[in-house]
């Protein structure tokens, strides 16, 4: 494992976030012992789902979009809404206007599970991006067997050469992807690949903070021809209106959602900017 982590994984991953890994790790290799690479290949080819656009229904000329998130637990607050009906939940945000839903499918530390996309996505007419810490090949293959639409890649955890490798077979399978960054150095790394959308997070994930500030100051480094998604800590239309004020043409919302007393209501209001 000590050999995949330096071949693969950024050397400056610390803390909650290495354990995380160190987990997924583990993880992959004993799906692989389930179902081999070339299996999962196989299986693909049998599978019915078509892929929708995920970065054109961001791309919204003078509109905020929104990606809502099904996530029924976090490592930095614990359960959130575990009693949740996922497929109710991701219905109601495409009711209220959700542009794409992101699914968590982190079975350990978010309550996640990979079948939640097939479940949402024979629902909903809008793309699923499956949420998780990708870092292998056989991730981006497992997600398009799962009905996936596009996935999310962290700059943070990959080192530059295995990123723009996984951008790549991404754009081969026809799936999207979210490249996400949180520092100036992510940021450089992602910019040496061809991903239309980018995210900034707030979110600190070595310590798990919080600070909308990091998506503002980092901002001026999306190139205009990408799509600049804002992740992370967005609770009000004034939280959006500052992270539109930056740049941002999206949002990916998460917890705010998962706890609204009004889900409509509070979809409606972080649109609205």
């Amino acid at each position: 494992m000590k050999k995949y982590f330096v071949d693969n994984l950024d050397s400056a991953v610390s803390g909650k976030l290495l354990e995380i890994l160190e987990h997924k790790v583990k993880e992959l290799i004993d799906l692989k012992n389930e179902l081999t690479l070339k299996q999962l290949k196989q299986k693909i080819n049998e599978n019915k789902f078509g892929i929708r656009s995920f970065s054109k229904v961001l791309d919204i000329e003078n509109k905020i979009s929104l990606i809502a998130e099904v996530k029924k637990a976090s490592p930095s607050l614990g359960n959130i809404n575990t009693e949740v009906d996922i497929v109710d939940q991701a219905m109601e945000y495409e009711k209220g206007g959700a542009n794409a839903i992101s699914i968590l499918t982190d079975s350990k530390f978010f309550k996640g599970n990979i079948v939640f996309l097939q479940q949402i996505k024979d629902k909903v007419g809008i793309p699923v991006f499956r949420k998780d810490f990708i870092f292998d090949e056989y991730q981006v293959y497992e997600s398009k067997l799962y009905g996936a639409d596009a996935i999310l890649l962290m700059a943070t955890i990959l080192k530059e050469d295995k990123l723009i490798e996984l951008v790549e077979l991404t754009h081969k399978l026809g799936l999207g992807c979210l490249v996400e960054t949180h520092t100036k150095a992510d940021m450089d790394k992602v910019l040496k690949t061809k991903a239309k959308v980018i995210g900034i997070n707030a979110r600190d994930l070595q310590t798990f903070d919080v600070d909308l500030k990091n998506i503002i100051d980092l901002a001026p480094q999306v190139p205009k021809d990408r799509i600049f998604i804002a992740e992370s800590g967005v609770k009000t239309s004034e939280d959006v209106a500052l992270l539109k004020k930056a740049g941002a043409q999206g949002i990916l919302v998460g917890t705010t959602l998962m706890q609204a007393d009004n889900l409509q209501e509070k979809i409606k209001e972080l649109k609205s900017v």
